[in-house]
Order: C-alpha cells, then structure tokens, then sequence
C-alpha cells in the first residue's frame, strides 16, 4: 500500500481528511504536523516527466522518478527546505514578502489562487522573475475535495489557463485547497489536468491563525528539518515580520531554502 493511500485511509477513517488553508488565509482548522513518514515512491503514470518551463524563465529541474502522488516532503538525507506559500491577500504584503526571500537568498515556491491572479496579473511575472517557484492553488480556494468531478476539474483548469495565459505554463505543482492531502478524485484529475504531482506539505506552523511573527518563526526552527516543504501564507502582516527571522534560522542551521523542484531533484 502507497503511503499516500494509507494517509488517506487513516484521515477518511476518521471521517475527514486533514485540513488546510481557508479562502482568504484566513483561520481554518486544522492538523498540527507530525513527522511525515519517508516519502513513498512508486512508479507514477508521469514520472520521469519532461519538466515545466515558463515564458522567459529556464525550465525547472527534471524530478526523478517515483515520486508519490502527493508529495509530503523531500528527501531527508540533504540540507535543503522548501519554503510553500498559499498565494493570495493583498499585493503589499506578497512583493514585501517576496523581497525578504530575495534579500536573503532564498526562492520560494508559490501555489497561487486563480481568482488572486485575476485581480493581480502582474504578481505571476513578478513571483518568476524573483527567480521563484508558481503553481497552481484552485481557481476559487473552495473545498475541492467536496466536490463533484465537473465542479474539481473547473477549479484545477481554472486556475492552470490562467497560470499559463500569464506566464506560458500552468506550473509544475498543484495543491489542492483547504486539505493538506486530498481524494483519490481530486488526484485523478490534477494528472489529468498535467500535474502528475500534487504538493502538499509535512511542517505547518500555523501562520494564517495570526500567531504573531515570533511564534511563527519558533514553529518552524522546531518542525523544520532536511527535506521539509513548509506550508506558509501570503496575505499575513506576521509571515513577512517572520520570514527574515526564519531564515536566519535556516542558515544558522545549514538549511538552504530552495524551490520545490529544487528540494526534489
């Protein structure tokens, strides 16, 4: 049995899978990490796929082959972290965000919501051109994992024209909204859709529940390890107070912050 499949198992068993972000990055319920058990890795129907570039930007690292479905983490065995951020809320906050990771060195990945995208085209160029990571977020940040397979597959192509009406590609990842993992639907339908990987995350310090930036930044020196994909969020005053802080840490700890395609290749 696939670890991915276990996983949503053990949540469906318990009568729901877990629970991220909220629409606006506001407050939502939601699983403390845990460890993440080793990621699985299993012969997926696009591994070894051809990667994604984008209008004006290399293509990013080929990933190697056997990744799981749901990508939870990367491999531990390597100094290395992947910096998520859910993309929505005001454009203030994103650049000032953006900017902190450039001054510092890091990239970052961003899974952008397609109706964020709708309101600020320029964002998408300007993610890229930090030499950043973009992927897909739904169109709508509705509960996907609820939905029927017309109303999952508008939200996933939704948001991937738009992604590649802005920038020449959809993206590499897709994270599916408000589940850290999701159905087997939702997953049938991102590959269908050519996202043979869904990105979900194994550290979350609970940034969007406004902790303040000093708690944001203690939980993710505590969780955060090798191969960690940490899920943060744009749209939070505390986030950008932290992130110069959490990678302060990262670098005191030899930890580099890569893009996700970084982090697995």
């Amino acid at each position: 049995m696939s670890i991915s499949r276990r996983n949503l198992l053990q949540v469906t068993a318990s009568g729901a899978l877990l629970t991220g972000c909220v629409p606006d990055g506001g407050p939502a319920a939601g699983g403390h990490p845990s460890a993440a058990p080793a990621p699985h890795r299993s012969a997926g129907p696009a591994a070894g796929r051809s990667p994604v570039g984008t209008a004006g930007t290399a293509a990013p690292p080929p990933l190697p082959p056997g990744l799981p479905d749901q990508v939870e983490h990367g491999p531990r065995d390597r100094p290395r972290v992947a910096l998520t951020f859910h993309g929505q809320g005001e454009p203030a906050l994103a650049t000032a965000l953006l900017t902190a990771a450039e001054q510092a060195g890091a990239r970052i990945t961003v899974l952008a919501v397609g109706s964020w995208l709708d309101a600020y085209p320029r964002l998408a160029r300007r993610i890229l051109d930090g030499g950043h990571e973009l992927g897909n977020h739904t169109q709508t940040h509705r509960d996907i994992g609820a939905m029927d397979t017309a109303a999952a597959t508008a939200e996933i192509e939704g948001c991937a024209r738009r992604l590649r009406a802005l920038t020449g590609s959809p993206g590499r990842w897709f994270r599916p909204s408000r589940a850290r993992l999701t159905t087997p639907l939702v997953v049938r339908l991102a590959q269908r859709a050519g996202y043979p990987h869904l990105l979900s995350y194994d550290v979350d310090p609970l940034d969007y529940t406004d902790p303040g930036a000093d708690r944001i930044r203690a939980e993710t020196a505590r969780l955060a390890g090798n191969g960690s994909v940490v899920s943060l969020h744009f749209g939070h005053a505390g986030t950008v107070a932290a992130l110069p802080g959490i990678l302060d840490d990262l670098h005191r700890r030899g930890l580099r912050a890569v893009t996700t395609s970084e982090l697995l290749a």
